[in-house]
Order: structure tokens, then sequence, then C-alpha cells
């Protein structure tokens, strides 16, 4: 996960919007299972998953549909983290908040890190998302 916000802070001038939620648990049981419900909603929005890297053991698809053949556009990258102590994001309403947002959450401990998912869409390199397929599938993203 370090890896990946590294490379989202090092590439800040591509963020065009971003969203921020915590939900808190009790247990590290009920952490699991909302991080299990966030994943599955987030997966579902995409149509297919070309890539999987469970425990640094990666997988890829063989077959592939075709690009959606438009100009290409966006990707979103959704980070889900289900961490001990208090990780309370900022509201995202600019370039900067996000950039501090993904600071704050590279800053927390790997031992506080119960578990971690990193997503993106699309995950072909020639394949994109259109303006009006992040907007019908991310509403929550608040653009800058």
């Amino acid at each position: 996960m370090a890896e990946i916000i590294l490379s989202l802070l090092r590439h800040s001038e591509y963020y065009i919007s971003g969203y921020s939620s915590v939900d808190v648990k009790k247990s590290v049981l009920e952490c699991e299972k909302r991080l299990d419900q966030l994943s599955i909603e987030e997966r579902s929005k995409f149509d297919e998953e070309t890539l999987v890297n469970v425990d640094n053991i990666k997988k890829r698809s063989t077959t592939s549909q075709s690009s959606n053949g438009l100009p290409n556009e966006y990707i979103v990258v959704t980070i889900i983290v289900a961490a001990r102590g208090d990780l309370e994001p900022p509201p995202i309403k600019s370039s900067e908040e996000l950039k501090n947002a993904l600071q704050k959450l590279a800053s927390v401990s790997s031992s506080n890190i119960v578990r971690a998912e990193v997503l993106w869409t699309p995950q072909k390199e020639d394949d994109s998302l259109t303006e009006q397929e992040m907007l019908e599938d991310y509403p929550l993203l608040y653009t800058f």
C-alpha cells in the first residue's frame, strides 16, 4: 500500500477528484466484515478484474474485453483501510486536501493496519473510464 500512496503523491498533478469517509467499528471482526462489504461494493463497479494481488501473489486474467475505444479519460483508485486508532481523514475538496489525506494515511504505522486494499479501474493499460462512467459509478467523488 505504501508504494501506491507514494506513487499517487508523486503524481498529484493528475488528481481531479476525491472522496474520504470513516466508519468506526468496535471490534476487528466488525471491521473485517465492513471492509469485505466495501471491497465487494467497489469491485462490483468494475467491468472486469484483470489483475489480482493478494499477499504478494499476483494473478492476471488471460482473457480480457477490448477497451472501450474512447479517448483516454479517467481511472479511479480506491484505497480501503482497516486500521487501529484515530485515522480521521479530512474531507477532500481540493487536490491539496487529497494530498494531505494520502500523507496522513502513509504515516499510519504498519502495525496499526489490520488490512488494506488498493483497487483501481480500469486495470488494462489501454482502457479508461469516460467522464460519464466515472460520474455514474462514483457519485460521491468531489471534483476539484
